[in-house]
């Protein structure tokens, strides 16, 4: 799931270019809602497209979330696997949407190559064959998210998850890494240790932003242990947009967590991708920050920050919940640390 206040949408042409963006990705076996208020996209959530036993539960599970968004209006974009064979799939969707007083705007259904509106009945504009899909590199949506700085969407899921995949062995940080001794938690204070794993934390952030790259491994060693401790990683996960960033770079300590998702040993996966999944879905990237979590699980099955995003992700909370539950949070955690 994910929010956005997407670019104005004003053809089927601007609509199909969007949803990548949207996304992160370009979608295949997909069903595609879009809730609207005051005629903006307030949020975007993507399914694999069900099989017919499972439409309408799953039809009733997005109008759910339409409607706690406070939608008035929807956009439908189905992208059919190649076995569909019903003439209007997305006739149920519509129905279960409609009856939670959702006015349905726009459906589009997508088969391979070409698309046509579910709504339209004029054959001239919408034939039954549908219309060649247009090249994204020819849309003004496409223009207007290059030029505010947005990356072209992946090809498709696969490429998406690469982008976070491990970028292979360091010999030398894993060895950095094994000389760095863990909390001691039956020691009387383990303070000490607390406040040296956050500002290892701060020192990653400055050395990013300022080169785009930490080359210092016992650094990374540092940060990599002590995000083991809930307190550290709670805390990374706080300066993540306050503390010692700002609003300017934000982006890049975002940037800084991809790469540290990248490079991270296994053992020490699972708290930089909560922290990454964390912030992806509040930058309003829902599929990347569940691709973290996968990640994360893989380092740990039963880590219970990643068990509870999950949760928290899948009942659609906004990325203001998060962002306030932090700022709330981080002040706490710095006091308890720091002093």
């Amino acid at each position: 799931m994910t929010t956005h206040t997407a670019t104005e949408l004003t053809s089927p042409h601007d609509l199909l270019a969007a949803v990548p963006f949207m996304v992160g990705y370009h979608p295949k076996d997909s069903l595609v809602a879009m809730a609207l208020v005051d005629n903006k996209v307030a949020m975007v959530m993507r399914v694999d497209f069900p099989a017919a036993q499972s439409l309408p539960a799953i039809s009733q599970t997005i109008a759910a979330h339409l409607e706690r968004e406070g939608a008035k209006e929807a956009i439908i974009v189905g992208y059919l696997p190649s076995d569909a064979v019903d003439s209007d799939p997305l006739l149920l969707v519509r129905e279960i949407i409609t009856t939670q007083d959702i006015a349905i705007k726009e459906c589009i259904e997508v088969r391979g190559a070409r698309f046509r509106s579910t709504l339209c009945t004029d054959l001239m504009c919408c034939p039954p064959e549908g219309s060649a899909i247009p090249l994204i590199t020819d849309s003004r949506v496409t223009a207007e998210q290059v030029a505010a700085g947005n990356p072209l969407p992946f090809l498709d899921l696969d490429e998406l998850k690469k982008s976070i995949s491990n970028s292979g062995s360091d010999k030398e940080l894993n060895k950095a890494i094994k000389s760095v001794d863990e909390i001691d938690y039956d020691a009387f204070d383990i303070t000490p240790e607390q406040r040296e794993g956050a500002n290892a934390i701060n020192q990653l952030a400055l050395e990013f932003s300022r080169d785009g790259i930490v080359l210092d491994k016992a650094l990374i060693a540092l940060v990599f242990v002590r995000l083991l401790d809930l307190q550290v990683r709670d805390y990374a996960m706080g300066m993540t947009t306050i503390g010692v960033t700002t609003s300017e770079t934000s982006d890049q300590i975002w940037d800084m967590w991809r790469w540290m998702l990248r490079i991270a040993p296994k053992g020490y996966v699972a708290p930089v991708a909560v922290i990454f999944a964390t912030m992806s879905y509040e930058r309003g990237d829902g599929a990347l920050a569940q691709r973290a979590l996968d990640r994360a699980f893989e380092d740990d099955a039963k880590y219970q920050m990643a068990k509870l995003l999950r949760r928290t992700f899948a009942a659609g909370w906004p990325p203001s919940a998060f962002t306030q539950m932090r700022a709330d949070l981080h002040p706490k955690i710095c006091a308890a640390i720091f002093g």
